[in-house]
């Protein structure tokens, strides 16, 4: 079973570079502007996998109520998912799904 730290903390993102604010309900893992990642995980939170490669958002699945954003490290290959926050780029997040269906 997975164990899960709750890190919750203000970050700016890799990838454009904008001051990302926690979230206050649950772990911010990834930047509600872009909707990028970084690949520092090997359990939530644990912050000890080695590769810290940029996670790229490529698709989304729907999951209960919300989506779950599907993840390629940019580095290594691997893919994650993650649960959309609430207060994400939603427009974005539509253009990714569009993107990956074409």
């Amino acid at each position: 079973m997975k164990r899960f730290n709750m890190i919750d903390e203000n970050f700016i993102c890799e990838n454009c570079h904008k001051e990302v604010s926690k979230l206050n309900y649950t772990a911010r893992d990834h930047c509600n502007y872009c909707l990028y990642s970084k690949h520092v995980d090997i359990n939530p939170g644990d912050r000890l996998n080695e590769c810290k490669g940029l996670l790229k958002p490529i698709y989304a699945e729907k999951y209960k109520d919300t989506y779950k954003i599907v993840y390629k490290c940019e580095k290594c290959g691997e893919t994650h998912k993650n649960i959309l926050a609430s207060d994400d780029n939603f427009d974005l997040l539509l253009e990714i799904i569009k993107d990956s269906i074409n």
